[in-house]
């Protein structure tokens, strides 16, 4: 398989997709006799808080910040059906994943999708007005169904971030992966080598892992600068644990 066919891209199936059962005409859309691509993985996810604000890192400290973790989080279509917060994660794999993903999607802003490009996924989309306390209209979020990788580094990030490596076939695997040699821990957002009540082992010897994760845990042990932060590396072992659903 040559490094185009192993080219990989993220998508998301939002918890507004699944409450308004567009999941089937998602999946549809994106099928490999419409583009070409192959499924890679797929899981059903409960976003916790820690996923989700490193999925969306890219927009802390923006007024519309709190209003779309609670969107991915299924906070919002699911208010009163904490069971039913879920969102699908799934990797699509081979040429111009990116790209052909990104076409189907269409624009990020559903108003613009629909008179730019009627037909796309996003089309189906609303954007909803946020307020503040006192009624007044302070920004914008875009339910709009589904998410997609914009870049190739993009999609590395976010496919890193929703996916262990042991979720995806290793023969398609992509991104180099390789064998830990210890145990890492993490307790009140802090990386410790040895087990302390209270807290959670996430890797453990003889676990697959992104090379990428290692060279991160390696670097924050010694108390050193590292690609991204501890809580990007922790988010994906601990998807769906009990203690990461509130």
């Amino acid at each position: 398989m040559n490094s185009k066919d192993r080219e990989q891209t993220l998508v998301l199936i939002k918890p507004d997709a699944l409450k308004n059962s567009l999941t089937g005409y998602v999946l549809s859309q994106l099928s490999e006799f419409h583009t070409g691509l192959r499924f890679a993985a797929t899981k059903i996810v409960h976003v916790s808080k820690m996923l989700a604000e490193e999925h969306y890192d890219e927009h802390r400290g923006k007024v519309f910040f709190p209003s779309l973790l609670d969107y991915i989080m299924g906070r919002i279509h699911y208010r009163d059906k904490p069971e039913s917060r879920r969102t699908i994660a799934i990797v699509y794999q081979g040429p111009d994943a990116v790209k052909k993903i990104r076409a189907i999607a269409g624009p990020t802003n559903p108003h613009i999708a629909r008179d730019e490009k009627p037909g796309c996924v996003r089309a189906l989309g609303t954007v909803v007005p946020l307020k503040d306390a006192e009624g007044n209209v302070i920004g914008e979020r875009m339910d709009n169904l589904i998410h997609a990788s914009a870049t190739d580094e993009e999609a590395e990030r976010e496919i890193k971030l929703w996916f262990k490596p042991n979720d995806i076939p290793p023969s398609l695997h992509t991104y180099p992966v390789e064998l830990s040699d210890d145990y890492y821990y993490v307790k009140n957002g802090r990386l410790i080598a040895d087990h302390e009540p209270g807290s959670v082992c996430f890797i453990s010897p003889g676990k697959v892992v992104w090379t990428s994760d290692i060279e991160v845990l390696r670097l924050l042990a010694k108390g050193q600068q590292a690609a991204y932060n501890l809580e990007a590396v922790v988010a994906k072992y601990l998807i769906n644990r009990e203690q990461e659903q509130a």
